[in-house]
């Protein structure tokens, strides 16, 4: 079994995913936060009622379409943005993800900047982390019972599936938008905000961007053999900034919907994109590194 299998039990019956121009199948999970939850982006919606063996998802499953791909919409801290970060049930959300069939997940997210050169409103594809969690379990194979076998010792170099990335980054390209092409994110439990020393010291460290839910999300991304890349907004400057005032929630979502439809269009031209690919050999890659990772499973 790999990583994050348990036991095996009949499967539903899955709505076949889209196939890319040489054949491979695919399916594209869309998680969106701080404003990027619209099941608008779908044609043909449908909401469905899951549960996983971590509990249930933080809302909804919306299956439906864009551009004739299948793509799974969930909102990462449900539709009313209720749950706070430490409490998303980012277990429950990947799981959920992987069982309804998805190859790949895309994921929008409002970052604080700790650089001068990542202003306010600019895009970034991230490609790695700084994890500053401190109450989050960060794989599936956790030793309960019912669990997944072994223990998973998973690299995290590199993080974000890099084919993933480049399609993001073609995508804002070819939509005439600037994105920044790399940023590392620290994450840290919130729910409040950096203090000043806290802010300052993450910059030091080589941190790009900060926010508070991209950990365990990626992580467990990774250890579900899930394609996973996002999209950034840098919505402010955190509270390093000298005579800057401090990060607080009126920025960010004021930022965050001024640029929210780059990140739609964005989603949209990319799910085209990786349909057009044959992902069969990176899906396997993404496969045998979690297999070949778990102790038990050699």
């Amino acid at each position: 079994m790999a990583c994050c299998e348990r036991e095996a039990k009949p499967a539903p019956k899955k709505e076949p995913a889209e196939a890319g121009m040489c054949g491979c199948m695919v399916k594209i999970g869309i998680i969106g936060g701080s404003g990027l939850d619209d099941p608008d982006i779908l044609e043909g919606r449908k909401e469905k009622t899951v549960t996983t063996p971590y509990g249930p998802p933080a809302d909804v499953l919306i299956e439906g379409t864009i551009n004739g791909v299948q793509c799974v919409l969930l909102a990462r801290h449900g539709r009313k943005h209720n749950i706070m970060p430490t409490n998303v049930p980012y277990r429950a959300n990947i799981w959920a993800l992987k069982e309804a069939g998805c190859t790949h997940v895309l994921v929008s997210s409002a970052c604080g900047s700790l650089r001068e050169d990542f202003m306010r409103g600019d895009l970034v594809i991230p490609d790695d982390i700084i994890d500053r969690t401190t109450q989050r379990i960060e794989t599936f194979t956790d030793g309960q019972p019912g669990s997944p076998p072994g223990v998973c010792h998973l690299p995290m170099s590199p993080l974000f599936n890099e084919p993933t990335r480049q399609i993001l980054l073609a995508a804002a390209k070819k939509l005439s938008y600037k994105a920044h092409e790399r940023g590392t994110v620290v994450c840290i439990e919130g729910p409040r905000y950096s203090s000043k020393a806290e802010s300052k010291m993450f910059g030091k460290w080589g941190g790009d961007l900060i926010n508070m839910t991209i950990v365990p999300e990626v992580v467990l991304a990774k250890e579900a053999s899930l394609l996973y890349a996002g999209v950034a907004i840098a919505t402010d400057y955190d509270s390093w900034r000298e005579g800057q005032e401090a990060v607080d929630v009126k920025q960010v979502v004021e930022t965050f919907a001024a640029n929210v439809d780059k990140v739609k269009n964005i989603m949209k031209e990319a799910v085209k994109m990786i349909s057009q690919q044959n992902w069969t050999e990176e899906i396997q890659k993404a496969k045998d590194l979690v297999k070949n990772n778990n102790q038990a499973l050699k």
